[in-house]
């Protein structure tokens, strides 16, 4: 393998991210992969580029995207303003699953939040996904909470 680059995303990188959020069985059926994209994403990209405490990356290898995940900055009143880093949306390309890029883009991930002087490092994973539960649980992490969401569409 060659090397590997993690790097900011950019708009030209949209469609392959989409593409892989959409490859798998949840994506499939939340997810439009097809070109044009839905504008939708492109101003969702827009709104994470100019946060400051948003950032989607991309893995690139040999000039391709083969990987991505959001690490959101939050800050909060609780544990003494501690600043957290949240992970969203790791994907791998199939042509890369089972090659170690998720177990790297995680430590990298993990790694740029102590940058940040996070405190702590959470994320969510569907219950459904009882290998991505086996996988973060390998890293270090805890299902120390239950989560809960709310659908609003």
């Amino acid at each position: 393998m060659t090397d590997l680059i993690f790097r900011p995303a950019t708009s030209d990188d949209l469609p392959p991210l989409v593409a892989m959020l959409a490859d798998d069985a949840l994506g499939q059926s939340r997810e439009k992969p097809e070109l044009p994209l839905d504008a939708r994403y492109v101003a969702a990209f827009e709104a994470l580029d100019r946060d400051p405490n948003q950032l989607l990356v991309v893995a690139e290898r040999d000039g391709a995207v083969v990987g991505t995940l959001q690490l959101t900055f939050l800050v909060g009143l609780s544990r003494l303003g501690m600043w957290r880093g949240q992970i969203e949306a790791v994907r791998i390309s199939g042509s890369e699953r089972g090659s170690g890029l998720g177990r790297q883009m995680v430590e990298w991930a993990i790694a740029e939040c102590r940058n940040r002087g996070c405190g702590l490092v959470q994320l969510t994973t569907d219950k459904s996904r009882a290998d991505a539960h086996r996988f973060y649980e390998r890293l270090g992490f805890v299902a120390s909470h239950e989560g809960m969401k709310l659908s609003l569409s």
